[in-house]
């Protein structure tokens, strides 16, 4: 047979009757068969949400079955997410034990807050460098929205606009692998600060903190950014240790 003849006999038809050869109709198949990202981040998105604003409460067992018809979506993106989620610290998942939603832990708390002192403040003094005015501009609006959040005592809403802040100051820094690793840093600390923000009084000062951040940045002056975030995140972490 010619190497025309085998290529050709090698070929499967597409939904469409074009030819489609042999490694194209696999690759195919195992896209067909995968999740689509749409459902995987759904499902992360969703139980994430969850274990942070403590809905799935710290050293509950989770049933991935139980999951899966309560979000209406498939076993495989709820296993993927779990999955995602353990690596992630956020849950354990123990032989013959199951998933297990990781208890709240002040060591762990205190070592987060250790890595943020250490690396926090310098990201703000960076951002306070090289921040461009839309940037900045960003931030203000932000600490403007918060102001609706507090008067709904809108605990879950104030919490994202301080992951939200964070991170604005993050990218204006302009330092890819700061970044990443204070994002890492901030979305294991998401259910300290849930806690956290749960204290009206706490989170009114929390408001003032990010205003001396964003004042810092805003008037370009590195010093005193640093400074400012290095105060926010003690005043967090003593709050914490009150709540847990």
């Amino acid at each position: 047979m010619t190497a025309k003849g085998r290529a050709g006999g090698a070929e499967a038809l597409a939904e469409n009757g074009a030819p489609v050869r042999g490694g194209e109709a696999a690759r195919s198949k195992a896209a067909a068969r995968a999740p689509a990202p749409s459902l995987r981040n759904r499902a992360y998105e969703e139980i994430k949400r969850r274990i942070i604003t403590l809905d799935y409460a710290p050293g509950e067992h989770l049933n991935e079955a139980a999951i899966s018809e309560a979000l209406g979506i498939g076993r495989t993106p709820v296993h993927q997410a779990l999955d995602r989620l353990m690596l992630e610290g956020m849950i354990d998942i123990i032989p013959r034990k199951g998933v297990i939603v990781r208890p709240i832990s002040l060591d762990e708390h205190l070592q987060l807050t250790q890595v943020r002192l250490i690396n926090e403040p310098y990201c703000a003094s960076l951002a306070a460098e090289r921040a461009e005015r839309q940037e900045i501009d960003a931030m203000r609006a932000l600490l403007d929205r918060a102001h609706s959040r507090m008067e709904a005592r809108d605990v879950g809403g104030m919490m994202d606009l301080d992951r939200d802040f964070h991170a604005s100051i993050s990218r204006a820094a302009r330092n890819r692998v700061l970044a990443d690793l204070l994002l890492s840093l901030h979305e294991r600390s998401l259910r300290f600060w849930f806690i956290s923000l749960s204290d009206a009084h706490h989170h009114k000062r929390v408001q003032r903190e990010h205003e001396a951040v964003y004042r810092a940045i805003r008037d370009r002056d590195p010093d005193r950014a640093a400074d400012a975030a290095r105060r926010h995140i003690e005043s967090s972490r003593d709050n914490i240790m009150k709540s847990i």
